[in-house]
């Protein structure tokens, strides 16, 4: 089965695509690529505050996923071969933990072994840039063509005994936690926490976030009750990812009086969402909605504001009254990232949880934005629930949901585009169809700022559906029109 290394990296079933033989392959390609001359001129163009990263230097990372420790062993192997320093880290880590560590060492690149918030029986890598953030799409496509030309020369990938490579300096081990943890306390104000200690659940979700927030509050006379922060490559049977459905050991946690309130984040800690009181799932559109007004009316921050398609429009209902500058992006975290090494960005994020700030690599980052959050509940003092529902009678109502339909054949992303298009109704729920976007699929936007986005999968027979409306009628009507056109191309 070919290696496909798309824009996140790669991801493949455990033993069946993802073996050690094909890991060796794709840390040989990326060993190619970051050696070539090309490599070495897009890291500079991105620049890396002012230094100039090490070509020989790499960061090595690895989440709680089955053989993930021996995954990224043998990664460390090949760049030692290579000629390459290893920083590998000693034990399994949030990956923008790994993000900050290749920018705060200043190495060329770091790698991380993870699947993120897929399935267990998935395991996965993700490449990163000296900047601190995903790797640019030309230097991944860079390493899929050394892929294939390493397969086409029949040439092998170089490896180095690790004790060896270990003896003689190429492969050393290290915490990246201290230093990150210096970081984030120049961004979170542990000394609002402390003011007003809150008492809250951490669920981990069995990820590489263990340990991380309740360690990094100590001291603050916070009382944290951890989940699921055991070693269990498994996840309990679930995806690691976190979403209302897979949340029900937080909800537990939370009703019977554990904690006022909890923080979740997924497989590798890049993605955040949280539970009020009550046990109500708060989705990362109210997260990234409460940050956005806390850092401009408590902090005073001013800067652009950066969403994907497929986020709440209250970030933009905000935007406006603050006059800040918007940007909505594609679907996935690089398109933020972009504007975020470019710009002056208050706040970037996405529906799936993935968010950022200003002063902070490019990298959606669980831990920060679960410590940001305990920080506004404790500057704010009033529940979680309170302040969503403040939000809500602020910039709302706003009412969200998306399915993944799947289809009985594949649909060309272009095709279905230009026929959504096309096809667009006038109205949908009573609401007229003022505004048809095509920046990633088909949105279409409603009057009362309602909005239905329908997005073809790149990669499978699937087609995502996603709404947001003023009322639960209009949602449904949206979803109900969505519905209707994944049966019409099937």
């Amino acid at each position: 089965m070919p290696i496909h290394f798309g824009t996140d990296g790669w991801r493949a079933v455990i033993s069946d695509s993802f073996t050690f033989d094909n890991l060796r392959i794709v840390a040989q390609a990326i060993a190619d690529a970051v050696a070539s001359d090309h490599w070495d001129k897009q890291s500079s163009a991105v620049g890396n505050g002012g230094r100039l990263p090490d070509k020989n230097k790499i960061v090595v990372g690895y989440d709680t996923r089955f053989l993930s420790d021996r995954f990224a062993g043998e990664v460390a192997r090949v760049l030692a071969a290579n000629g390459f320093s290893v920083l590998l880290a000693q034990s399994d880590s949030p990956t923008p933990a790994i993000s900050f560590a290749v920018k705060h060492n200043a190495a060329i690149a770091g790698i991380m072994i993870t699947a993120s918030h897929n399935a267990p029986r998935y395991n996965g890598l993700k490449l990163k840039g000296a900047f601190g953030g995903s790797a640019l799409s030309e230097q991944c496509r860079r390493v899929e063509v050394y892929i294939n030309d390493n397969e086409e020369q029949a040439r092998g990938p170089n490896l180095m005994d690790f004790n060896k490579a270990r003896n003689a300096g190429l492969i050393q081990k290290f915490n990246p936690l201290p230093s990150y943890f210096e970081h984030l306390h120049t961004l979170i104000n542990t000394e609002i926490i402390a003011d007003n200690p809150q008492r809250f659940v951490v669920d981990a979700m069995y990820g590489s976030g263990r340990g991380v927030i309740k360690s990094f509050l100590q001291g603050t006379g916070c009382e944290i009750a951890e989940i699921r922060g055991e070693m269990n490559p498994g996840f309990g049977g679930v995806h690691p990812e976190p979403i209302a459905k897979y949340l029900g050991p937080l909800a537990s946690a939370v009703s019977s009086g554990m904690g006022n309130f909890g923080v979740v984040t997924d497989g590798d800690a890049d993605r955040i969402g949280a539970m009020d009181e009550r046990g109500s799932f708060v989705d990362p559109h109210k997260i990234m909605a409460l940050a956005l007004k806390y850092l401009v009316e408590k902090r005073g921050w001013t800067g652009a504001v950066v969403r994907t398609v497929s986020t709440t429009r209250m970030i933009d209902r905000l935007a406006k009254r603050y006059g800040l500058k918007l940007y909505e992006t594609p679907v996935g975290f690089n398109h933020i990232a972009d504007y975020m090494m470019k710009e002056d960005v208050l706040i970037g994020g996405e529906e799936s949880g993935g968010i950022s700030f200003k002063g902070h690599i490019p990298e959606g980052d669980g831990p920060i934005m679960g410590l940001l959050l305990v920080e506004m509940i404790a500057a704010a003092h009033k529940s979680l629930h309170d302040m969503v529902n403040n939000l809500l009678e602020d910039v709302g109502p706003a009412l969200y949901e998306r399915v993944d339909l799947r289809l009985i054949r594949p649909v060309a992303k272009a095709e279905m585009t230009e026929f959504l298009t096309q096809k667009a109704p006038s109205e949908i729920g009573g609401q007229k169809v003022e505004e048809i976007s095509q920046r990633d699929g088909v949105k279409y936007i409603m009057a009362d700022d309602s909005w239905l986005l329908i997005r073809p999968s790149g990669t499978e027979p699937v087609l995502r559906v996603y709404a947001e409306g003023r009322t639960q009628e209009m949602v449904k009507a949206l979803m109900g029109y969505g519905k209707s056109v994944a049966e019409s191309v099937v």
